[in-house]
């Protein structure tokens, strides 16, 4: 008899400390409520209560990342965009997590939720896509400050991603093809303007010595030649023909030697003028020469007779 009423009382107490013993995990706080009022806060390990009385309740501690839905706002320069985040938060006091809000969790996603429309409504388009950091600081701080009386600290806040209309992302791809298309036009016309000062620093000091225009002219010939063409094509500037004209010694006229017409070179930068230079005297070989009198014949002639006159 009195074994049984032990093993009964081994049994009982055992089933006690089964319901009277709970275990907190190190990255939890159990809250302890004793008919339904806090009680106090158990650390990390195994911990005791009263059964039947006391009632723990877990709250995690752990940085807590909540995705923010895409929200859809005008902002403040009139274009429609959609901006989604991310929140990175977690529960410093688990008493004003659990009794002053009933669902934290659903608190802090509302509430970032409105502050990001209230960032969408604040800010111009491209503050949103080139001025991030001081968006999240300022989001940080709306969601921050009705979190703290809940329990809740928001380490930071990430905007991830921003949706822009097809017809405003067309418009800014043609805005920054023109912007490029500008650049490169610059570039490209202070590219001539240099190469045309250097040409004309060339043309100079190449005029002052013509040898080194002739040497420059046999370079062109070499590297066109370098490329194994067939067909040659040689450029033949004027100025060459004037030092050829200078350095060749003029030869004097035979007045004996049959005389013989001369060309004329034209300048390939002036037009031919045929009009306005004298043309040369050619006989043509259809017509007789012009055979001068002979002074014999002429006295043989008899002289012509004189009109006569009536006097009468």
């Amino acid at each position: 008899m009195l074994s049984s009423i032990v093993g009964a009382g081994v049994v009982v107490g055992g089933v006690l400390t089964a319901a009277s013993a709970r275990v907190v995990t190190q990255f939890e706080k159990g809250l302890i409520f004793r008919f339904g009022r806090v009680v106090g806060t158990r650390e990390p390990g195994l911990r005791m209560m009263i059964p039947f009385v006391d009632r723990m309740r877990k709250v995690s501690t752990q940085i807590v990342t909540m995705p923010v839905p895409a929200q859809e706002g005008i902002t403040r320069d009139n274009v429609t965009v959609r901006v989604d985040a991310v929140v990175y938060f977690r529960v410093f006091d688990p008493v004003l997590a659990i009794v002053e809000v009933q669902n934290y969790l659903f608190a802090v996603g509302q509430v970032a939720q409105t502050s990001l429309r209230s960032i969408i409504g604040k800010s111009d388009l491209d503050s949103l896509l080139s001025n991030r950091e001081e968006l999240n600081k300022g989001l940080e701080i709306m969601i921050d400050s009705p979190a703290l009386g809940w329990g809740v600290h928001i380490d930071r806040v990430e905007i991830k991603d921003v949706a822009l209309p097809d017809s405003l992302k067309r418009s800014m791809s043609r805005q920054a093809e023109a912007e490029r298309e500008r650049r490169a036009r610059v570039i490209s016309a202070e590219g001539e303007l240099q190469a045309s000062k250097m040409l004309a620093q060339a043309g100079a000091q190449m005029s002052e010595s013509p040898a080194a225009l002739q040497l420059r002219l046999l370079e062109t010939v070499v590297q066109v030649a370098a490329e194994k063409n067939s067909t040659l094509v040689l450029p033949f500037p004027v100025e060459l023909l004037r030092f050829l004209e200078r350095s060749t010694p003029q030869v004097p006229a035979n007045p004996q030697a049959p005389r013989q017409t001369t060309a004329s070179v034209a300048r390939a930068d002036e037009p031919a003028a045929v009009a306005e230079q004298p043309a040369a005297v050619v006989e043509r070989a259809d017509e007789p020469a012009a055979i001068p009198p002979n002074p014999e014949q002429r006295q043989l002639d008899p002289p012509d007779e004189a009109p006569t006159t009536d006097r009468g």
